[in-house]
């Protein structure tokens, strides 16, 4: 039931919605460019592409036109440092096959890809909202979703917008049962950003929660296997890169030592133990018994997010797929500046902050997301000399 919005179909309105939404952001992107200073990937005054293209957009850049490297690089006592490996394939591939088959810069293609993905994603993921919450609630957490502090990353060359979209895809089809058809587009999610494994823990709570009830709901020896297939190929997925670059690069685990050199800056170099990565920051950000409460804090805030009452309106398993997502995140994420852009897979939480229906609260929280959107291009993606804020 996705029903009409405002007199129009649902697609037509989430359409004008997503139009709104990028024109605003497109607006605060072109106010920091023209005013950006001369920096590392640009001189002065970049063009809008050259600014959407800066960052991790160059890394993608690069493995467009040069691929990855078979020998992993070292600084001089041996440790590997950054390189192409920490960035998945299928964004920057799609982007080169569309340069390849239009004539397109690679700014031009890794916008359109990044907005065309935006946009799939914003239709796909009101119509997990629409399925469980009401239209009204469903269409404004969409308007979030689309004015969202970090939504600008919808539309530069990063491939979060691709990701989003996939993430979305399989919670659908997730959420409609059909199982089999996950398994194309988790491994499409396994070339594109980590998260697939988070997708298999989904899965497999989905599984445990439908035995449990099959009884009182049904589970047809059908659907289980089905949803083990499911399971099995998203697991292949989530490990399926770090076995390629292994392969490729003679470095079992090269990728594992790629993603321990952007973490290098701030804790050293360090073995990667599951869990250790947020006491490690709650240490380096707030030394002292001060890390470990804004720790706990952290903690309690994602569990009040999924646990909280309101949340069952949301359904099991978008509820299962936040939980899962936010433990990938707490087993192996290294908090720094880019932890918002990593929380946008937590978009199913937009349906919470939507429910109120106070028309002064909805205005009020579309300012504070403005405010925080034009914050977030000033603070973290803008350049400033020796910036340690990367998106």
């Amino acid at each position: 039931r996705s029903g009409r919005i405002l007199g129009m179909p649902w697609w037509l309105a989430v359409t004008l919605v997503f139009v709104v939404g990028r024109l605003i952001s497109t607006s605060m992107l072109a106010w920091y460019a023209a005013h950006q200073g001369a920096n590392p990937w640009t001189g002065e005054h970049p063009s809008f592409g050259d600014f959407s293209s800066i960052w991790d957009g160059r890394w993608y850049n690069l493995i467009a036109q040069a691929g990855y490297p078979k020998i992993l690089p070292h600084d001089p006592s041996g440790h590997v440092v950054e390189n192409s490996w920490a960035f998945l394939p299928l964004y920057p591939v799609i982007c080169s096959l569309l340069m390849t088959l239009t004539g397109w810069d690679w700014n031009t293609a890794a916008i359109i890809v990044s907005v065309a993905s935006a946009f799939g994603a914003s239709l796909i993921i009101y119509r997990l909202f629409a399925k469980f919450l009401p239209v009204k609630q469903a269409f404004f957490a969409i308007v979030l979703f689309n004015l969202a502090p970090v939504s600008p990353i919808y539309q530069v060359a990063y491939a979060e917008s691709l990701q989003l979209l996939l993430i979305a895809t399989a919670l659908l089809l997730l959420v409609k049962r059909a199982y089999l058809w996950i398994v194309p587009v988790v491994l499409l999610l396994g070339v594109t950003r980590p998260g697939a494994l988070a997708l298999a823990l989904t899965l497999g709570l989905h599984a445990i929660f439908r035995f449990v009830r099959r009884k009182r709901e049904g589970f047809p020896v059908r659907e289980r296997w089905q949803l083990f297939v499911a399971m099995a190929f998203s697991v292949v997925a989530g490990f399926a890169w770090l076995v390629i670059a292994g392969i490729v690069t003679g470095v079992p685990d090269a990728y594992v030592q790629t993603e321990l050199a952007w973490r290098s800056v701030y804790v050293g170099w360090d073995a990667l133990i599951p869990f250790s990565p947020w006491i490690q920051a709650s240490q380096y950000w707030w030394p002292g018994p001060l890390g470990y409460i804004v720790l706990a804090g952290a903690v309690l805030l994602f569990a009040a997010v999924i646990f909280a009452p309101a949340s069952k309106r949301l359904g099991l398993d978008l509820r299962l797929w936040m939980f899962s997502y936010s433990l990938y995140l707490l087993a192996v994420f290294f908090p720094q500046s880019s932890t918002l852009r990593l929380l946008a897979p937590m978009f199913p939480a937009l349906g919470l902050f939507a429910a109120p229906r106070s028309r002064l609260y909805r205005v009020v929280l579309v300012v504070v997301f403005l405010v925080a959107q034009w914050y977030w291009i000033g603070e973290f993606w803008a350049i400033r000399n020796n910036d340690w804020t990367p998106p």
